[in-house]
């Protein structure tokens, strides 16, 4: 792995990012499953106050029932009517004093006048025959039972705002005798929902199921008793009896979590209305500074990985560059003698394996010793330089090597090339220097010339003969060159039987 990712500097860098990436995502996931948890955390909470709500007025509207039938029943005892009043009160109120948030206990004859009260002081000369839990439910339905009404202001107290729990009287035949009336105050409501605490923009209310406000939190006195049937807010709470979902008031533009129930044996239904950003406000303080921190470490983790990246990058250079040094002639720029060596190991073994020849080319520049000494070692390098780029012009073909051997004696190995073609290229190269590479001396312009020996050889799996051999062979038509006196071209033939036999056969220049 170490290897791996020293040779791809890259790959620490978007290793790094990916990684500071993954993580993100996973604060962000995370996050996300924070948030999802606080809004069901509200939602449960909501619920369960929303069933502690509703049992509280499930259980008082119980006792208002079994106080309204007591009166109902009292009343179709005809000695109800005979004793003191003292006693009638108590024998038909009894029950109701036990009721919470009372406003009053009646009996309101078929005319419309209050025949009995629980408190003695009680104004009984008030008409209530126009009140829609008289006429408009009692009187024409006698099977209206328990019946809410909507607020009112109450003749019989003041003017305390109220609703009513009524009840049908029949007489011994059956015909409407009057209403069984409990008279409640409008504070019991709102005092369930004092002390529930839904945030600063949430919102707690009751309301009967044709949407009559009965009480809210915050309070307005103004709402009660009005409508909110229209609200979009209100519509899904008249389809199911409870459930939960988020909607945004069309009175405030508040985003809230509405949770409700019907309140069973009761046209009253509880809402709970916590607003969204109250209640991910923790979650959302949670978040930013999650947020900041996966950012800053994230962005810290993808810098350093990336500076990793570049510092590897940079060491992969300079040791791309140390190589390049050691295998290369800081004069010339050509491969030095030591990749010479490697080369020519490595194309002797493939020409035996593929069974195809080999070729060397050994060159020397003429009288480089006399040229030294005469223009100076500066312009020996210039023509050294000179002398290369004409070589590295000529063997151009990817598999060809050109090499310095050292001082003035430079080498090229020519894969899968014969006799004839190693012999053309020398040819090329000798000529190319004979007629580009002129030194302007004191006196007149001087041509440099070189001499070049050639090899080539076919090797077999059975063979004794390496690459350094043929080289050496290579030389030893050089020095035929030499001898035979400078610039001039000359070359040897190996084949699998002079290779074996040591037999070297030469041929000069055409």
């Amino acid at each position: 792995m170490t290897r791996y990712v020293g040779n791809r500097p890259w790959v620490a860098g978007v290793a790094g990012t990916l990684v500071a990436l993954a993580m993100s995502i996973l604060t962000a996931v995370e996050v996300g499953e924070g948030r999802r948890e606080m809004l069901d955390h509200a939602r449960q909470t909501s619920q369960n106050l929303v069933s502690i709500i509703s049992a509280d007025l499930a259980r008082n509207v119980e006792i208002y029932s079994l106080s309204l039938q007591s009166m109902v029943d009292a009343m179709g005892d005809p000695l109800t009517w005979t004793p003191p009043v003292p006693v009638r009160q108590a024998r038909l109120f009894d029950r109701a004093t036990t009721a919470a948030f009372l406003g009053g206990a009646y009996i309101v004859g078929a005319d419309g006048e209050v025949a009995a009260a629980q408190y003695a002081d009680a104004n009984t000369t008030v008409h209530l025959d126009d009140r829609e839990y008289y006429f408009q439910v009692h009187q024409r339905n006698p099977a209206a039972g328990l019946y809410f009404s909507h607020p009112f202001m109450s003749r019989l107290r003041g003017g305390e705002l109220s609703i009513a729990l009524t009840r049908r009287i029949d007489d011994a035949q059956g015909r409407f005798a009057g209403i069984a009336l409990l008279a409640i105050r409008i504070e019991y409501f709102q005092h369930l929902l004092d002390r529930i605490d839904t945030g600063e923009h949430g919102s707690v209310f009751i309301v009967m199921a044709d949407g009559t406000l009965l009480a809210r939190k915050p309070f307005d006195a103004r709402a009660i008793g009005t409508s909110v049937a229209k609200s979009p807010t209100f519509a899904p709470m008249t389809v199911h009896d409870s459930g939960s979902y988020v909607s945004v008031s069309r009175v405030d533009g508040v985003r809230r979590i509405f949770t409700y129930t019907h309140v069973p044996g009761t046209p009253l239904i509880v809402a709970i209305a916590p607003a969204v950003d109250d209640v991910l406000a923790p979650w959302q303080r949670r978040s930013h500074v999650a947020a900041a921190l996966t950012i800053s470490f994230g962005s810290v983790f993808v810098v350093v990985s990336w500076l990793l990246a570049f510092a590897l990058r940079d060491k992969q250079r300079a040791q791309a560059a140390l190589l390049r040094l050691a295998a290369t002639d800081p004069l010339t720029g050509l491969s030095n003698r030591r990749v010479l060596d490697k080369r020519l190991d490595d194309e002797w073994k493939r020409a035996r394996r593929d069974n195809k020849p080999l070729s060397v080319l050994f060159i020397d520049i003429d009288h480089f010793k006399r040229f030294n000494d005469t223009y100076g070692h500066e312009s020996g390098d210039e023509v050294l330089v000179a002398v290369a780029d004409c070589i590295a012009s000529v063997a151009r073909r990817s598999a060809d090597l050109v090499a310095r051997y050292g001082g003035e004696e430079f080498a090229v190995v020519l894969p899968d090339t014969t006799a004839q073609g190693a012999f053309a290229v020398a040819e090329q190269i000798r000529r190319k220097v004979e007629n580009q590479v002129i030194v302007r001396g004191h006196d007149a312009p001087q041509a440099v010339t070189v001499s070049v020996g050639c090899a080539t050889a076919l090797p077999s799996a059975t063979d004794v003969a390496n690459g350094l051999e043929l080289l050496a062979a290579a030389d030893g038509q050089l020095y035929v060159a030499k001898n035979e006196g400078r610039n001039r071209t000359r070359s040897a033939q190996w084949d699998e039987y002079s290779a074996t036999q040591g037999v070297s056969r030469t041929g000069a220049a055409p």
